[in-house]
């Protein structure tokens, strides 16, 4: 018996290091075969991917990626089967419309409904008839016609409680209040009514769990398949949080629409998608919605409340900026419209310069090479490869922006009035061509238009209210250092303002 078991062992042992030892040489082989070996790059982005999936979990992909971009070139091998693109040429031919580049299995695993979803589509058909129904509904007309009055009532308010808190306990949080207003602004679109957290100047569950779904959502997308559903099980709250938010969302989204619909109340924009899908022949139904609903959400809540929040400390931390947008938006008249914040020299120029440095979502847009492969940059890359394009390096491109590293609102402006800075750059083609801080081509970000609606808005109603603030000295350029889980955000999670006294 025991000599049967010892066989028995030795063979099991025998096959796994005979495994073992076919692994190794198939590793081998696809490393000494590789179209990829040519590519600059570090020589272990050869062998895995862990290097990659270690700055994914540390928050650090973006600047990772920078660094090897800066060592190596525009054109980087940065896994075994992924390419990260930096040159303007190859960017534009990959997220050109009709390019044949589709997204990668990445955007279902970050966000996984159940369903395709407008973000995660990889189909560009599909992807085209969903974003039909969409377009009038986020179109800027629309949206002015619509939604400006509400939007700018909660932007005053907002920036009201900003005040209070900064007088009462002498500093408020933007970040805090800027997720406020984010969200309550996009819980009206998409729910028909908002989650009143400016009113009441706390998270309610919904914007914790999104909260920590970002970030968890942005880890799971790049660990083993089978890693997240173990780490939902784990008996630690904040654990289980960041890898099963997506189901407590949606149960609170389908309860927020509920209600709303049982109140006769819907103000969301689904009422005129709804009505674009029966003009068209479309189809969307309930599920469609809520998950829809879901995902624009996500999409126009954290982004919006990080990039104002950098947008203040940008400009507070350039006293000569302060007092240019200080006394640009001091002139408006008092019923002043969005109309009239689009033609604000000064106004736009921060808000672009803020997108370009600072934007919520500078990582990776990763598309897979189609049938027949690609050529870049002398090149080739063959089909299935995943290339992906990150905003962070593209904006900060010296050969695209002079000064790359530089808050230099001026360089957006088209009149020569504002050159006493002793910037006189201007923006290229070239650099239009591959500013993207809503993304590029036919998957640029839906909510653009009401996003800058927003900005504008919110920074203009600040700094008419809050003439003369200042940075808390907690503030500092380390707790204001950007952490990238999926999106941005600043290491300290805070940025705290005082008023001028």
């Amino acid at each position: 018996m025991f000599g049967s078991l010892s066989l028995l062992f030795s063979a099991v042992a025998g096959l796994i290091l005979l495994s073992i030892l076919i692994s190794t040489v198939k590793k081998v082989s696809f490393v000494l075969t590789s179209p990829l070996r040519a590519l600059p790059g570090p020589r272990v982005s050869l062998w895995t991917n862990l290097v990659l999936k270690r700055a994914v979990v540390t928050g650090t992909r973006i600047h990772y990626i920078h660094a090897l971009h800066q060592k190596y070139g525009p054109i980087v091998r940065i896994s075994p089967n992924e390419v990260s693109v930096a040159d303007p040429q190859s960017v534009q031919a990959i997220h050109k419309i009709n390019s044949g580049y589709t997204k990668s299995p990445w955007y279902v695993e970050v966000a996984p409904f159940g369903r395709p979803i407008l973000f995660s589509m990889s189909d560009s058909k599909a992807h085209g008839t969903r974003r039909k129904l969409f377009a009038r509904a986020f179109s800027k007309t629309y949206l002015k016609q619509n939604y400006e009055k509400t939007v700018h009532e909660m932007t005053r308010q907002v920036v009201m409680k900003i005040q209070n808190e900064a007088k009462q306990k002498g500093s408020a949080c933007v970040l805090r209040w800027w997720t406020f207003m984010a969200t309550d602004i996009s819980a009206l679109l998409m729910f028909g009514d908002s989650f009143h957290a400016i009113e009441r100047g706390q998270v309610n569950e919904y914007i914790r769990i999104l909260q920590s779904n970002m970030k968890g959502s942005g880890i799971a997308a790049e660990l083993p398949w089978w890693i997240p559903p173990l780490l939902k099980c784990i008996p630690v709250e904040g654990i289980r949080e960041l890898f099963r938010g997506n189901d407590i969302l949606i149960k609170y989204g389908l309860e927020a629409r509920r209600k709303s619909k049982a109140a006769g109340n819907d103000k969301s924009i689904f009422s005129a998608v709804n009505k674009e899908a029966q003009t068209e022949g479309g189809r969307l139904d309930e599920t469609d919605v809520q998950y829809e609903s879901q995902g624009l959400l996500v999409a126009g809540s954290d982004t919006t409340a990080v990039t104002m929040t950098y947008l203040v400390w940008a400009v507070l931390s350039h006293p000569q900026w302060q007092a240019k947008l200080e006394q640009e938006v001091a002139e408006l008249r008092p019923d002043f419209s969005e109309e009239d914040l689009e033609k604000l020299p000064v106004l736009n120029g921060i808000i672009e310069e803020t997108l370009r440095l600072y934007g919520a979502a500078p990582g990776g847009l990763p598309r897979i090479v189609p049938k027949g492969g690609a050529h870049m940059m002398g090149h080739y890359i063959p089909a299935g490869t995943t290339v992906t394009t990150q905003a962070f390096t593209l904006h900060r491109d010296s050969n695209l922006f002079r000064n790359p590293e530089r808050f230099d609102p001026s360089r957006w402006q088209l009149s020569d009035d504002l050159e006493d800075t002793g910037a006189v750059s201007r923006i290229t083609d070239a650099a239009k061509a591959v500013y993207s801080p809503f993304g590029l081509g036919a998957r640029v970000c839906l909510g653009v238009h009401l996003a800058r609606m927003e900005m504008r808005l919110a920074t203009t109603e600040f700094f008419r209210a809050c003439r003369g603030a200042r940075l808390a000295h907690s503030v500092t350029d380390e707790s204001m250092a950007m952490e990238n889980h999926f999106l941005i955000a600043p290491k300290s999670h805070k940025c705290e303002i005082v008023l001028q006294e």
